[in-house]
C-alpha cells in the first residue's frame, strides 16, 4: 500500500512529525493463557485472566482505529494461545509475506495458520526454510532490514530474508533472554523513509540487550537514536508501534515517554500487562502489512 500521510507537513523534523496511515494484522486473544514456558516471562503456575487480556487488547485495537489505521484480523485457533502475538506470524514488504518457522514446537502450528491467511488475502507467500519468527526478529528501517538472532531466529534466516526481499540485512545479536526477540529491544520510530516521510528513519533501542558488536553497529548507523534505559526496557517499553507521529507504548515506560516527547513524537499509552505474562506487548500484537490486496 502507498504510505499516504494522514497529516501533511513539509518535513518530519524533531518538532513536527508526520503521521502515516498504517495497516496491521491482529488476533483477538480469545484463547489466551500461559500453559507452557518458552521465555522468561511465562510462568504457567501464575494465573492469567483471559477476559482482562481481551479488554486490554481491545484498547489497543480501538486506539489504532481512532488514529485512523486499518486493522485486519486473523482468527484465534484454540490450543494456540500465542497467536495473539501476530508480529511473529510473518514479515511483509511490498505485498510479499515471508512466513514464519517457529523454533518451539508449542508454536509450530501457528505457521500454517498465518501462511494460509496471507495466501487467502492476496499476499504473495514466501515459505521459509530457515527458523524465523517474523517481525519479532525482522524490523524494516528505511530500506534496511535489521535482523535479530541469539534466541529464536537463526542466522541462516537472515540470509534467507535478504534473498526474499533483495534488501540489505544487518544482523544483530541479542544477549539478554528477557529480550528474546528484536522487537523487544528496538522500536522503529519512523515507518516511512523518503518522499512523504523522513529523510532518515530513526529507532529507539536498549543498548544492554545486545552484544558489543551489535551495539557498535547501532551507534554507527543510528547516531541520533533514542537510547532507552534498562528500567524502561524491562517493562517492554520498546515493544511499541509508531506511525511516525504517535508512538503506542506501555504506560510504565515513563522515561521513554519523556524522551519521545523531547523528539516531537506523541506517546500514546496502552496497558497490555496481562499479555505481558506471555512475554508479549504492543508490538508483539501488531504485524505491519505493507502492500498486498485491499
Amino acid at each position: 500500500m502507498s504510505a499516504t500521510p494522514i497529516a501533511t507537513a513539509a518535513d518530519a523534523t524533531s518538532t513536527e512529525r508526520v503521521q502515516q496511515h498504517r495497516r496491521y494484522l491482529m488476533c483477538r486473544p480469545e484463547h489466551f493463557t500461559v500453559s507452557y514456558s518458552i521465555n522468561p516471562w511465562m510462568e504457567p503456575s501464575r494465573p492469567t485472566d483471559t477476559s482482562l487480556a481481551l479488554q486490554q487488547w481491545q484498547s489497543l485495537y480501538d486506539t489504532y482505529k481512532e488514529l485512523g489505521h486499518e486493522i485486519e484480523l486473523i482468527e484465534h485457533v484454540e490450543g494456540l494461545p500465542d497467536m495473539v502475538y501476530t508480529a511473529n506470524g510473518g514479515f511483509v514488504i511490498d505485498g510479499v509475506a515471508y512466513g514464519p518457522k517457529f523454533r518451539f514446537r508449542e508454536r509450530a502450528a501457528e505457521a500454517p495458520a498465518f501462511i494460509d491467511w496471507f495466501a487467502a488475502n492476496g499476499f504473495e507467500v514466501a515459505e521459509p526454510v530457515e527458523v524465523n519468527e517474523g517481525e519479532g526478529d525482522f524490523l524494516l528501517v528505511g530500506n534496511t532490514i535489521l535482523a535479530g538472532t541469539g534466541f529464536r531466529s537463526t542466522g541462516d534466516s537472515h540470509r534467507e530474508v535478504g534473498e526474499v526481499f533483495s534488501r540489505e540485512v544487518v544482523s544483530l545479536t541479542l544477549t539478554d533472554p528477557r529480550f528474546y526477540h528484536l522487537d523487544t529491544a528496538i522500536a522503529v520510530l519512523d515507518p516511512v523513509e523518503g518522499p512523504g516521510g523522513v529523510d532518515k528513519a530513526n529507532i529507539a533501542y536498549l543498548p544492554n540487550a545486545f552484544d558489543e558488536r551489535s551495539q557498535a553497529i547501532l551507534r554507527e548507523r543510528y547516531p541520533d537514536a533514542i537510547r532507552v534505559s534498562d528500567s524502561d526496557g524491562a517493562v517492554f517499553g520498546l515493544n511499541s508501534a509508531s506511525d511516525g507521529k504517535n508512538v503506542i507504548i506501555s504506560p510504565r515506560a515513563v522515561g521513554f515517554e519523556a524522551q519521545l516527547r523531547e523528539r516531537g513524537y506523541t506517546p500514546v499509552m496502552v496497558d497490555l500487562s496481562e499479555l505481558l505474562l506471555g512475554g508479549g506487548g504492543i508490538k508483539c500484537c501488531t504485524l505491519e502489512l505493507r502492500g498486498g490486496a485491499r
